[in-house]
């Protein structure tokens, strides 16, 4: 009896302690995430390291713009981006019109043997844009989650001849393909090298190729898959016409949504997203999760209940109390240029989202050239972040300059004027400007990575943009990565036809060593990722200002000039600066002075100092 007693408190006791650390994980937000230096990747245009697994016309079928030219071809990697090859000229349609019906054929193994260029800038954490199986390039429109994109693995066809053996509702008959072994040794090698990797879940909705959609569309109101989506009426089989409707998101047709209820997703697909989140993030099942990915972002995450969310916490942190969880909040209203307050997200659901504010505040500090807004301007703006945002999140959020949903950060510099977001590539706006950088927009560059280098939030580099990479909003700021050891195309063509200069394609190694170095100078002063922060403006007409960042006794002095023009520094601040101390700028490895609380030297334009 004795025993058995015993035994009872040693249980009570282990669940009680499993509770407590169960409600503080779900919680709390993971340590790695703070000190986090993300990269994105959108994986059809990053590197075609196995062009036998390139996309075919079977393989693009169902994705808009619903057609492929019988002489249709791989696109060459280096080529002009705005200029058509042959078969696009065939079609008679415009670069816009032929965008979407390009492939170049970036492929997983493109990744895995990029991991040590990564490794060598600095990069700790990847995100990579959706690799489920898709007809499209973007992969947005998911055909299944349960399988890696065909063309991203080393064997389509072998894997064709896999998924066709499946009950795709049935996740006992699932299996591995290549694509699928394939991305489990991505995950392997990125751990390798002390990496983390994130993946997208698009869990708001579908392509129309998705397995169960395409069961209603077949079987209509007897599909035992009609719960799933919103239906709103059925094909009647006695007319000519197709009565057959649903629900898209933003009314898109290619991207049927899910049905929610007070939940959020209905049983059917939420039972199914379940099993897709325990698949990938504990691919072999045996409940160490360090074969699996190290969280999700997630996509559309305001138009999916926050009760969904809640219970998707649970199951992610019931498999990695560590894993990371960011959601795609963003535009409360597009039209007016309000974006969300993403306070409601945290907690008990994510973490962190991608941190599109900062980027609006960089720009109207570093690149606007009409409406200036000022040190104070941005200030206020990252003060009011903080007061919206816990302590915690705001040292994972994802601080991003630029993504595949925005214009690259280079012309965002090149075109400043602008709401972010709005009109951003000359598609919607004919005066927007497709050249690439010169010489002070890019000195303007590195001032904007400098900032996301040492304030409080993740950096995070969108694929190409430490490369010098260029372009507008989608499809421009998807070329293909460019690599030192390839030779590209100067970029001569206009897609209107309009003159512009020729602009020399090529790898920067001067910006990406400016890259490599902030990142190195980041993680090595943990005092830039975790340390509190406290801002001073020392010219305000003439932009110059900064910010201490202090965690115990370790303090680092950032000073920036945010101005075309030299300035010459003579600043005392009798709260920040301390008596007499000398210091090294880490960025150049300079020697300075404080001298009786002041700090005297001479900016050179767009000049930061990050002082220790």
């Amino acid at each position: 009896m004795k025993k058995l007693i015993l035994l009872l408190v040693a249980i009570i006791f282990i669940s009680c302690n499993n509770e407590t650390k169960q409600t503080i994980e779900l919680e709390e937000v993971p340590e790695w995430a703070k000190e986090a230096v993300w990269y994105q990747i959108f994986p059809e245009r990053f590197h075609n390291a196995d062009p036998s697994n390139d996309p075919q016309p079977i393989d693009m079928a169902g994705a808009w713009p619903y057609f492929v030219p019988d002489d249709w071809q791989v696109h060459p990697w280096t080529s002009d981006w705005y200029k058509l090859q042959p078969w696009e000229e065939a079609t008679g349609r415009d670069f816009y019109g032929n965008a979407n019906i390009r492939r170049y054929g970036g492929d997983l193994q493109g990744v895995i043997d990029k991991l040590d260029y990564l490794n060598d800038l600095g990069i700790t954490a990847i995100y990579l844009n959706p690799i489920f199986e898709a007809p499209s390039l973007h992969k947005y429109d998911a055909s299944m989650y349960h399988h890696v994109d065909n063309n991203f693995g080393p064997n389509p066809e072998k894997d064709r001849e896999i998924w066709a053996t499946e009950d795709p509702n049935d996740f006992s008959t699932w299996k591995w393909t290549s694509a699928d072994s394939l991305f489990l040794k991505l995950i392997e090698e990125a751990h390798n090298r002390d990496m983390k990797i994130i993946i997208d879940g698009v869990f708001n909705h579908t392509g129309t190729q998705f397995w169960a959609f395409k069961d209603i569309v077949e079987n209509q109101e007897n599909s035992k898959y009609v719960d799933w989506y919103t239906i709103k009426t059925f094909d009647d089989p006695n007319t000519e016409e197709n009565e057959f409707d649903y629900e898209g998101w933003l009314g898109i047709k290619d991207l049927p949504e899910f049905r929610e209820d007070e939940h959020g997703l209905v049983s059917g697909p939420s039972e199914h997203v379940h099993a897709i989140v325990k698949r990938w993030m504990d691919p072999n099942g045996d409940g160490d999760p360090s074969d699996g990915i190290d969280g999700w972002r997630l996509d559309v995450a305001e138009m999916v209940s926050h009760n969904f969310w809640r219970t998707f916490r649970k199951w992610v942190r019931d498999i990695n109390p560590e894993a990371y969880l960011t959601g795609e909040v963003w535009w409360e209203d597009w039209q007016n240029n309000k974006m969300f307050n993403a306070s409601p997200w945290f907690g008990d659901q994510f973490d962190a989202v991608m941190n599109y504010r900062f980027t609006r505040a960089v720009k109207h500090l570093v690149f606007q050239t009409e409406e200036i807004v000022g040190p104070q301007g941005f200030i206020d703006s990252m003060k009011a972040q903080y007061a919206d945002y816990p302590k915690d999140n705001i040292y994972v959020l994802m601080n991003l300059l630029g993504s595949h949903d925005t214009e690259r950060l280079a012309s965002l510099i090149v075109n400043p004027n602008n709401w972010y977001d709005h009109y951003a590539s000359v598609k919607d706006n004919p005066d927007f400007d497709v050249r690439k950088p010169n010489a002070e927009e890019r000195a303007k560059q590195r001032l904007a990575v400098g900032i996301n280098m040492t304030m409080p939030g993740a950096p995070f580099i969108y694929y190409g943009d430490e490369a010098g990479m260029w372009g507008g909003d989608d499809p421009d700021d998807r070329k293909p990565m460019v690599w030192s050891e390839f030779e590209y195309e100067d970029e001569t063509t206009h897609p209107f036809g309009k003159e512009r200069p020729v602009d020399k394609v090529e790898f920067d190694q001067e910006l990406f060593n400016w890259y490599k170095n902030l990142i190195a100078v980041r993680k090595n002063n943990k005092v830039l990722s975790l340390g509190d922060i406290d801002f001073f403006v020392i010219d305000e007409q003439n932009e110059v200002f900064g910010y201490i960042r202090t965690l115990e006794d370790e303090s680092a002095w950032i000073v920036i000039n945010n101005n075309p023009n030299s300035f010459s520094l003579d600043y005392m601040n009798p709260e920040l600066f301390p008596m007499d101390k000398s210091v090294t700028d880490l960025i150049t490895k300079e020697s300075y002075k404080f001298d009786n609380r002041k700090l005297k030297t001479d900016l050179q334009p767009y000049q930061i100092l990050v002082l220790k």
